[in-house]
C-alpha cells in the first residue's frame, strides 16, 4: 500500500473457494526515539502465583452441588476445550452464578510452554492468538440474563507499543464501554508484568439473543 522513510503499510487478503474471507492491513514502523512518552498505569492485582488457575476454578465450581445444571454443562464444555493458554482470572467469585457484572474483567495470561527469545514477530501472533480470547465475553457480563443464540467478532485491531514475552505472565485488562444494535464494542490492555503496557486492543462483534431474558432461579 504504501513505503515510507519510516512507516511501510501492507494490505492483505484472503481468498478462499473465490470468496474472499479475510482482509488486514499492517503498519510497520523502524524503531525511533522520542522525547514524548507516556501510558496509563497499570491496575494494582495480585501477582499470578496467588491465583487460582481458570481450570481449578471450574473444578471448584463442579463441585458445588447447588449449582445449576446448565452452569454445570457449560463449564463442562469450557473445560474440554484444548486452550493454549494459561489464563488466571483476577478477583473470581467464589460459586459460579449468573449475577451481572461491570462490564471489566482482569485475567493474567501467558501461552502454555517456551517460545524463548526469538523473532518479536513469534510473540506478536501469539498475543493476538491471546487477545481474542474471552475478549468479547467482557460485553456480556452485564446481561448474563440473555441466552446467547449467536456470538462472533466482525473486526479486530490491535496496536503493539513495546517488546515482550507471550510465553510470559501479562495483565490483560478487558472493558466494555458500549453495547447495542446487536453489536459489542471491547477495549483491552496487555500489560508487562514490570508495569509496561505492551498491547492496545479493540474488537467489535455481533451479539445476537434471545429477545426474553431468562429468569433468574438465585
Amino acid at each position: 500500500t504504501r513505503t515510507g522513510k519510516s512507516f511501510s503499510v501492507r494490505s492483505v487478503k484472503a481468498i478462499q473457494h473465490g470468496q474472499p474471507i479475510f482482509t488486514c492491513q499492517v503498519s510497520f514502523q523502524l524503531t525511533q526515539e522520542s522525547p514524548l512518552q507516556h501510558q496509563f498505569t497499570m491496575p494494582a492485582v495480585p501477582p499470578p502465583e496467588e491465583l487460582l488457575t481458570q481450570e481449578e476454578l471450574i473444578q471448584k465450581f463442579l463441585q458445588d452441588p447447588n449449582l445449576a445444571e446448565r452452569y454445570r454443562k457449560h463449564l463442562n464444555k469450557i473445560q474440554a476445550e484444548d486452550v493454549p493458554i494459561d489464563i488466571k482470572p483476577v478477583n473470581p467469585p467464589d460459586v459460579y452464578c449468573s449475577e451481572l457484572q461491570e462490564p471489566k474483567q482482569l485475567f493474567w495470561v501467558r501461552a502454555r510452554g517456551y517460545i524463548g527469545e526469538t523473532d518479536m514477530k513469534v510473540h506478536c501472533c501469539v498475543a493476538a492468538y491471546i487477545s481474542d480470547y474471552a475478549f468479547l465475553g467482557t460485553a456480556l457480563l452485564p446481561h448474563r440474563l440473555y441466552r446467547i443464540k449467536f456470538m462472533a467478532s466482525l473486526d479486530h485491531s490491535m496496536w503493539f507499543h513495546a517488546p515482550f514475552r507471550a510465553d510470559h505472565w501479562m495483565l490483560y485488562e478487558c472493558e466494555s464501554p458500549w453495547a447495542g444494535g446487536c453489536r459489542g464494542l471491547v477495549q483491552g490492555r496487555l500489560w508487562r508484568r514490570d508495569g509496561v503496557l505492551a498491547v492496545t486492543c479493540t474488537q467489535e462483534g455481533v451479539i445476537r439473543v434471545e429477545q426474553t431474558p431468562n429468569q433468574s432461579k438465585l
